[in-house]
Order: C-alpha cells, then structure tokens, then sequence
C-alpha cells in the first residue's frame, strides 16, 4: 500500500474545519476564564486596599509581572520585532487601558464605592462601544445587537439601584468607575484603529512596563513605594499580578482580535453579576430580588449579543 494506516492526507484532515471545531471550544472556555480572572480583581483589590494604600497595592502588583514579562520577551527575542511605531501606539493605548483603568478602579473601592457597583458602572461600557463602533470603527452593529445591549444595559440598572446606597461613599467617588470605564473604552477604540498592531506578549509587556514606571512615580511621591512585611500582602499582589493582570488583561487583548469588540465587551456584562455575587458572599454587600432581576436581564442580554454574533459568522 502506498498510504500509511492511521495518516490522513492533507485535504482529508480538514484543517480549516478543524481549526472551526478548535475554536468553537476554546472561544467559550476563555471567554468563561476571561470573566471569572476579570472579576478576581474587583474582589481580591479590595482586600488589598482594606489592609495597605491603593498605590502599594498596585505598585507590588506591576513589578513582578513587568519583571516576568520583560524577561519572557528577551528570553523568546521577540523585542527585536518591536518597532518604534508599535512602541509609541502601545504606549498611548496602556495609559488608558491598563494605567487609568487600574488606577480608577481601585481609587473607586478604596473610597467606598461597593466592588458590585464599580463592576456594574464599568460593565455599561459595551453600550457605549456598540454606539461607537460604527463611526469610529467602521463596524456594523446589527439591529439583535443592539437590542440585547438594551436588554443588558437595563439590567445592570437594576443591580446598580439594589446596590446604591449601600456604603458610605460620597457622590464623587461615583466618578472613579465612570472614568474607569471610560479608559478602557479609550484603548479598546484607540487599538482597534492602530495601524501597528501587535502580538499579545508585545502588548501586555508595554502596557505592564510603562503602568510600572507611572506608578511607581506616584508611589515616591506619596510614600507609598514601601512594602509591608506581611506574607498575606505577597501572596494577594501574586495573585493581582498573575490573574487579573496577566490572564485577564491577556484574554482581553486575546478575544478582542477573534470575536470583534461588541462581542469582547458583552462579557463584561458578565462580570459585574459575578462581582456583585461574590461581594454578597465575601463582604455582605446587597443581593435582593432586585439584584437577581438585574443579573437575569443581563445574562438575557449578553446571550442575543453572542448568538447575534454567531448568526453574523
């Protein structure tokens, strides 16, 4: 016989319906990933800034992985495909989604504002991404869509009212989230229109880089740059750096090049019922009738979107 047993020749292995069946399952399994990692930073920040300042928190939490990832792209010699244009681009786009996300959220638990609330005002950012996609993205938002980021977006409402009130921040501190939102909408836009895109190891290491060195200026000028002794403070800026930062921010980058931006920012619906569930268990924040209406129109939404989206593919 002149073909091998068990040895499929190169039509008959199918390898772009493979490559389909592939993604069909890792898409969901990082999707799911990319929102409980995204969420772990709501919760696990706020532990943090409980015990230590926000800026000794964040500071501890870029230095290992700036470090690590510095060391990785040497190592792998990636950085001699960098170019100066995707270092200039990359730089603008981490000061908004890394730098002023980070920044904004943790300025928003450390004043009060519940991880529930600061998760769900962040989460009202995939409305304000489908309405500018079209004109600044170029990019169609088919009637579905927009139709369950309505549904979603009525959703998250009703979870911020059943959670509004609850602490003690001022009316201000209500900005932190909202600006948060705003920077990482900033940089979603900002890298879907670059004309220097790059690999993700690229991108984070930039983005982890220039975080470190901004933060690590506000910490001098604060004081706030020396760590405590404590071993429980290590093992949460561990985890800060590992899940939240690397998985989550790298699943962001990720899923934003291979299901598109609508999609990516659908997700984060997600997030803020999880967020808010586990702030109910771990810090006894609100979880009424009104909240569990809340996440269901949420989860309704965020299900036309993805099957709107799988229609259009």
């Amino acid at each position: 016989m002149s073909k091998q047993i068990g040895i499929l020749s190169a039509p008959s292995m199918g390898g772009e319906a493979v490559r389909r069946r592939l993604r069909v399952v890792i898409v969901p399994i990082a999707a799911i990933a990319f929102v409980l990692s995204w969420s772990s930073g709501f919760i696990v920040g706020k532990i943090g800034v409980a015990e230590e300042p926000m800026l000794t928190v964040l500071i501890w939490r870029f230095i290992p992985l700036a470090t690590g990832l510095v060391l990785v792209l040497v190592l792998s010699g990636r950085w001699r495909g960098i170019t100066r244009a995707q270092l200039r681009s990359q730089l603008v786009i981490g000061l908004f989604g890394q730098f002023g996300y980070v920044v904004f959220v943790y300025a928003s638990v450390a004043s009060g504002v519940s991880t529930g609330t600061t998760a769900l005002i962040d989460a009202v950012q995939p409305l304000v991404i489908a309405a500018l996609a079209g004109p600044l993205l170029h990019v169609r938002v088919p009637g579905a869509q927009w139709l369950g980021l309505g549904v979603g977006s009525v959703g998250v409402f009703l979870v911020v009212q059943s959670q509004f009130g609850s602490s003690g921040a001022s009316p201000v501190s209500y900005l932190f989230p909202l600006l948060a939102m705003l920077s990482l909408i900033t940089a979603t836009i900002l890298e879907r229109r670059t004309p220097h895109p790059s690999s993700v190891l690229v991108t984070l290491t930039i983005h982890a880089v220039a975080t470190t060195v901004l933060l690590a200026v506000l910490a001098l000028l604060t004081g706030a740059i020396v760590p405590p002794g404590d071993p429980a403070f290590w093992w949460t800026s561990l985890f800060l750096a590992l899940v939240p930062t690397l998985a989550a921010y790298g699943l962001y980058w990720w899923l934003l090049r291979r299901v598109g931006v609508t999609v990516v920012n659908a997700l984060l619906f997600l997030v803020a019922p999880t967020t808010a569930l586990a702030g109910a268990l771990l810090f006894g924040e609100p979880f009424t009738w009104l909240t569990t209406a809340g996440f269901a129109l949420s989860a309704a939404g965020v299900a036309a979107v993805l099957l709107s989206d799988a229609r259009g593919r």
